[in-house]
């Protein structure tokens, strides 16, 4: 297969890091070569492939040292399935913009020749996806991600968001960047939530990929920094997650 670029994006606290490292886990496991790159400022994103290890992000870095980093092992480390984890960090709060510490970060891993070196099957981008601007804007503007997957609940401000970054996605799509695949139902169980999430999907033509439903497995995962798919390979929301990875394998 070629490579596959997904980014992921939703509002903030509506569960892309949790999506897109059970994703990137279920992907390892069908034997793919992944990288996941958190393209957030807190520097999570990977935390439940590292056993809930925090990960140097390569703005910390740049903060720490005077030099670029010149490999790899400086900013990235191999979590469960091999998935190698990197996190594009921001700046000191209230100094600098955190797009920018994306943008900044995409050119260092060009420099060393990331995807050369690694060779992935799939690589991931959790991206913050409130506002699609600036350096948040990049892995879909900038030719870094092929696909989009909107992570959305049935709550008004995530489906509100979730049309703002289609809205984005949509306005790219005449330069050949990234189109949106589809949309990941993350159920918050509030009234009415299907119906809504599938009335905003036949509104903007997309399908829904996966519906997820909430499961006390994935809060137990992540209390031993895992994903379900390493702690609780047999449960029914782990085969949610290997079913959705191989849409992507077909």
């Amino acid at each position: 297969m070629t490579m596959q670029k997904l980014a992921i994006y939703g509002k903030g606290g509506i569960g892309k890091s949790t999506i897109t490292s059970h994703l990137s886990a279920a992907l390892a496991q069908e034997g793919k070569r992944v990288i996941q790159i958190g393209c957030d400022p807190k520097a999570d994103s990977t935390s439940n492939l590292l056993g809930g290890v925090p990960l140097t992000s390569v703005m910390g870095y740049l903060r720490e040292h005077d030099d670029p980093p010149q490999s790899l092992d400086e900013i990235s480390r191999q979590g469960f399935g091999g998935v190698l984890c990197i996190e594009t960090g921001g700046p000191t709060p209230g100094l600098g913009c955190a797009g920018r510490g994306i943008i900044a970060t995409f050119r260092i891993l060009e420099d060393l020749r990331l995807f050369e070196t690694f060779q992935p099957d799939v690589v991931l981008y959790d991206v913050l996806g409130d506002v699609v601007c600036g350096g948040f804007a990049a892995p879909i503007r900038e030719g870094y991600a092929e696909d989009v997957l909107i992570v959305t609940s049935g709550e008004k401000m995530a489906l509100y968001a979730a049309n703002n970054i289609a809205s984005a996605v949509e306005n790219f799509k005449d330069r050949g960047y990234a189109k949106t695949r589809g949309i990941l139902l993350n159920r918050r169980n509030v009234p009415q939530e299907i119906e809504k999430v599938e009335a905003f999907a036949k509104e903007r033509h997309l399908p829904i990929l996966a519906d997820l439903p909430r499961a006390d497995e994935i809060n137990q995962a992540e209390e031993q920094g895992k994903t379900t798919l390493e702690a609780f390979p047999d449960a029914p929301i782990s085969r949610k997650f290997r079913d959705l990875a191989r849409t992507f394998l077909k």
